[in-house]
């Protein structure tokens, strides 16, 4: 599994023409690089307030993967999981609907989503999903 996502931005022509004179002047050795530089540096910037949020709202940061047997032990327990991730949050395609309702209260994820379409669905009205 890939540790890194694809995106697509726009960015206007002024910007993006300062971007390739910084790149034609040395200081960075592509567009991407200087992409990845800049959206590192504003995290690390805010990386106060974002642990303060991660800590309040009970957050996993990282990859996160249940499968169904993960999730048929909450329900033998009697208990539903809350699931709040900053990453990428996956369900495993042998997750039915159904077990997944029974043993899902919650699920907001800040990052990557991945589960069958028939989860998805099932989950929709407790799911929070931000994503670029």
């Amino acid at each position: 599994m890939a540790d890194t996502e694809k995106i697509t931005i726009n960015l206007g022509v002024v910007d993006l023409g300062k971007i390739d004179l910084l790149v034609d002047q040395g200081f960075y050795t592509n567009r991407t690089d200087f992409i990845r530089t800049a959206i590192r540096t504003n995290l690390d910037k805010h990386e106060s307030q974002m642990n303060k949020t991660i800590t309040r709202n009970n957050y996993v940061v990282g990859i996160l993967a249940y499968s169904a047997s993960d999730l048929q032990k909450k329900v033998d327990k009697g208990e539903k999981m809350d699931i709040h991730v900053v990453g990428m949050l996956t369900l495993a395609k042998d997750i039915t609907p159904l077990l997944a309702r029974r043993a899902i209260n919650s699920l907001k994820v800040l990052g990557i989503y991945r589960a069958s379409d028939e989860v998805r669905q099932a989950l929709e009205h407790i799911t929070e999903f931000r994503s670029i």
